[in-house]
């Protein structure tokens, strides 16, 4: 009973904290991260250089800030939260001013020797922002449009800053993510089906505005073989990578499309299918099956928690995930447009890879203080 009290003040010490941490879901994460380092040494052709030796000192880093965050009061992250939205507002309007450019796109910025992309951390302050507003929120005020135009505007800023760079994928992640959240709060179905009404009668005017490489990636999509040496070469090569793979694969390092550079980016958005090719259907549905387990871990850490505000961080962080491990998988299968999506903590990418970790510290702190209580000087907007 001690206990309990304790963790429900959130006076519980470092020790109580580090015995409620959800270790098998640590264990789960590590698992992967190991995946993506064989997944990158087979990418440089059987070296730890260039790819994997950096990813897994960057994922070092990350543990340690995962950690540290597990440990934090998730009260004081939930405090934090609007400055923290704020903060990556910022930062992507200095990308859209100075930000490096790269490929077309101008998604990052570069301090020291690291390239930072602010819209993967922006999706994470995106989650918090919209917890804090929606946790003490009656199921009537959630009912009252005017309640809604504050976070609609949330949703809606980092959007069209994402659209901007232009990064269409994460864009399209971001708003459905915060679109997640709208509907796990309490908000009406009928409104997401006028939402996506409107959605679908401005494709048109949306298509007509796409930059030409975006016009020419659903072009590609729905006819890959009207130009299989350009627009079309990376999602042919694709499909040759997952299906010359069979049953059990070709065997380590002896896959061809990976081994003769084939295949594209085989390091970031394509690393499935190296995968695929080496270790066949069994090795990718292992892969599967572990991201799904995380996936399901988030979901499960997020039916436990007793508040509003830890329910919904955990479902945006686990609905993030698997949006990401969707829209990869879909891309390099051809069911969807290339989009440029990486598989979280298996593609190569600093970024995506220190922001996974973080969000998986918040994920864990939500575990971990899963049944403190909040004080009512916290409850924003005002009752």
């Amino acid at each position: 009973m001690m206990e309990r009290r304790l963790w429900r003040e959130g006076s519980l010490g470092i020790a109580g904290k580090v015995w409620q941490t959800n270790w098998i879901y640590l264990l789960l994460i590590c698992a992967l991260a190991a995946v993506g380092y064989v997944a990158l040494y087979t990418a440089a052709g059987g070296s730890s250089e260039p790819y994997a030796q950096k990813q897994l000192i960057r994922f070092g880093i990350g543990l340690v800030l995962m950690i540290a965050l597990a440990m934090t009061d998730i009260r004081i992250i939930a405090k934090w939260s609007w400055p923290l939205y704020v903060v990556g507002i910022i930062l992507l309007l200095v990308v859209a001013r100075y930000g490096h450019v790269g490929k077309g796109a101008q998604r990052w910025i570069a301090i020291g020797g690291f390239q930072l992309q602010p819209s993967e951390l922006m999706k994470i302050c995106l989650v918090l922002a919209l917890a804090h507003w929606f946790h003490r929120a009656s199921y009537e005020r959630v009912g009252k449009l005017l309640f809604l135009v504050p976070p609609t505007l949330a949703v809606l800023l980092p959007v069209g800053l994402i659209l901007k760079e232009p990064n269409l994928g994460t864009a399209v992640i971001t708003g459905a993510i915060g679109a997640a959240i709208f509907l796990a709060a309490g908000v009406r179905w009928w409104k997401f089906v006028i939402v996506i009404a409107a959605l679908g009668a401005a494709l048109p005017i949306a298509y007509h505005h796409l930059h030409d490489y975006q016009r020419q990636r659903i072009l590609t999509f729905m006819h890959p073989e009207r130009d299989p040496l350009g627009t079309g070469y990376n999602i042919i090569q694709s499909k040759i990578a997952l299906g010359s793979g069979g049953m059990y694969g070709r065997g380590f390092l002896n896959g061809s499309q990976g081994n003769l550079d084939f295949l594209p980016e085989k390091q970031t958005d394509f690393i499935f299918d190296l995968i695929a090719e080496q270790f066949g259907l069994v090795g990718s549905l292992s892969v599967l099956f572990l991201l799904l387990l995380i996936v399901l871990g988030g979901m499960l850490i997020a039916l436990r928690c007793r508040h509003q505000f830890g329910r919904l961080v955990a479902l945006g962080i686990s609905v993030d995930l698997f949006l990401y491990v969707f829209v990869n998988i879909a891309m390099v299968m051809g069911a969807i447009p290339v989009g440029g999506v990486p598989l979280p903590l298996i593609s190569y990418g600093g970024s995506v890879l220190i922001t996974a970790m973080l969000a998986f510290g918040i994920l864990m702190s939500v575990h971990v203080h899963r049944d403190v209580e909040f004080p009512e000087s916290n409850a924003w907007p005002p009752p």
